[in-house]
């Protein structure tokens, strides 16, 4: 890195903290500005700050990696978040702004009852902890030790000081703003990367898209793959098969039930600006497949003698390809990826731990104290990630793991989510059982399957089933635990059910006529449409 990349990188944290700060600081005056931003957010910034909040580091490095490991198959945890936006925006979210909620674990008392609340706000904490903050900025700091050769302690702590800063100052407003200039920044540099690569094609011998397809590995730009291995017969990890039953279970616990990520729609302006929101964010879930996962697939094209591990991938790139000032602006790309998501899960474990916890317990806590307690909060949970981020380099894989982890809770509370919306026979005890069971079941998979505890996963490697099937299966498992203990206890009380304006999913989006291109539901169809056009041609 020259002197004017540094340059780059610097004028970048001064300036996006100083922005952040101003944004906000000034109008958080109550815990609904400082959590909620008001609910003043229009669709084009909630989409822009929920598809920054989702593209870390990890993603930047990870997607690039396995885009050079195993090729576009991995896209599909992009692409299939597409269609879990569009149920996010047009089934929870007209759910979760007519109960007038502040977090998600509040939706699960009024629909259920106070326990499930702590349940899931306990979840909310320790999952933003360990996974949205800790591993990100640890993959921030690994990233900073190769081009800066900054030690990784320095850089973690270098890390959460800028975005613990403007966040606990700023709140929801503030990483809204720096999410939506942060968002240009970030598809800047991985456009720029990819250009630079298709341009240096040619000196390989690559002239045309039938050229590309010779160099790389069978099914490298191939998004959709069998069954099973045909070299090994083995399960294949990402086959059609587990993409189909495994992503959703990930999908709707991560874009519809995790504070760090619905929390963009819940500062809605109106209804329809947060279900635009999120069919915006799905669009934009196109790109990381063609700017992330393809300079991958180029990455063994071009380098493939020079990257020793795909870990390696985009960083090599950035180094071989990009000039000087460029590489900066690349840089600061990834510190703008690792900030939206530190910065994100920062203000939703605030706002779990000020509404979900504390207020709970002291009714009579006033706004101004909910703020502080808020900000206090944010400041504890970065001081513990900064501690448990150098673990991550003790997992197998870093993006591995942030798949993986998830795994323990998200089918449970995937269940449990689901069922309250869609079915209004699940009761309190349905909702409590679930949760402690699937949580102990899935703790036991994580535990067993944990390559430091042994040479070899048990689940996966001895017996052979990919980790997305795993959490069909475990997701399976908890609905027959819902449905069975609400079919053994009583209903829940019509007035339970009015408190969230609960009413048969299919009647709410049917419940005026299909307007114009503006209509949610009208982008949603044509959305999908694209997604059906795309999937084909890559299948």
């Amino acid at each position: 890195m020259t002197n004017l990349d540094i340059a780059i990188v610097v004028f970048y944290m001064v300036g996006i903290m100083a922005i952040g700060i101003y944004a906000g600081y000034r109008k958080n005056t109550s815990s609904k500005q400082f959590f909620l931003a008001g609910k003043s957010l229009r669709w084009p910034v909630i989409g822009a700050a929920l598809f920054t909040a989702n593209i870390s580091t990890i993603h930047l490095v990870g997607l690039a990696a396995d885009g050079y490991r195993i090729g576009f198959v991995v896209g599909n945890f992009e692409w299939m978040a597409t269609f879990t936006l569009i149920v996010l925006g047009l089934i929870f979210v007209p759910f979760y702004l007519r109960s007038n909620i502040t977090t998600l674990p509040e939706f699960l008392e009024k629909r259920y009852s106070p326990t499930p609340r702590l349940i899931m706000a306990l979840i909310t904490v320790v999952s933003a902890l360990l996974i949205h903050i800790g591993i990100s900025i640890y993959a921030g700091a690994m990233v900073f030790l190769y081009f800066f050769g900054i030690p990784v302690i320095w850089s973690v702590i270098g890390i959460a000081l800028v975005a613990a800063t403007y966040t606990i100052i700023g709140g929801l407003r503030a990483i809204m703003i720096t999410d939506a200039i942060q968002a240009v920044l970030l598809l800047t540099g991985a456009v720029v990367l990819t250009l630079f690569a298709i341009f240096a094609l040619p000196d390989q011998g690559i002239h045309s898209m039938a050229d590309l397809q010779a160099a790389v590995k069978s099914d490298q730009m191939n998004m959709l793959h069998s069954f099973r291995n045909p070299e090994t017969g083995r399960l294949n990890e990402y086959s059609w098969v587990s993409v189909l039953l495994g992503y959703p279970i990930l999908g709707i616990w991560y874009w519809c039930t995790d504070q760090t990520i619905v929390q963009k729609t819940l500062g809605a302006r109106s209804m329809r600006d947060g279900q635009l929101g999120a069919v915006f964010a799905g669009g934009l879930k196109i790109l990381p497949l063609f700017f992330m996962v393809l300079p991958g697939v180029l990455g063994y094209v071009l380098f493939q003698d020079i990257i020793e591990q795909p870990n390696e991938t985009l960083l090599v790139m950035i180094q071989e390809l990009l000039p000087a000032g460029l590489k900066g602006l690349l840089a600061a790309g990834l510190l703008a990826a690792v900030m939206s998501t530190v910065e994100s899960a920062l203000n939703s474990t605030a706002t779990v731990v000020a509404e979900d916890i504390v207020k709970k317990i002291r009714p009579q806590t006033t706004d101004k104290a909910l703020v502080t307690i808020g900000r206090i909060t944010a400041g504890v949970v970065i001081v513990l990630a900064v501690f448990w981020s150098p673990f991550g380099g003790k997992f197998e894989s870093i993006f591995e793991a942030i798949n993986k982890i998830p795994m323990m809770f998200a089918p449970a509370i995937t269940c449990v989510f689901l069922f309250g919306v869609f079915w209004k026979r699940g009761t309190k005890e349905a909702a409590v059982t679930t949760l402690l069971f699937g949580l102990t079941i899935g703790i036991v998979y994580f535990l067993v399957d944990l390559p430091a505890f042994g040479d070899t996963r048990l689940v996966a490697d001895d017996w052979g089933i990919p980790f997305m099937q795993v959490g069909w299966w475990l997701f399976c498992l908890c609905s027959v635990v819902y449905v069975a203990t609400s079919l053994l206890t009583p209903a829940p009380p019509d007035e339970q059910l009015k408190a969230i304006h609960w009413q048969p999913p299919m009647k709410v989006l049917l419940e005026s006529k299909l307007g114009g291109w503006t209509d949610p539901r009208s982008v949603s169809i044509g959305l999908f449409a694209l997604m059906a056009i795309l999937y084909f041609i890559l299948r």
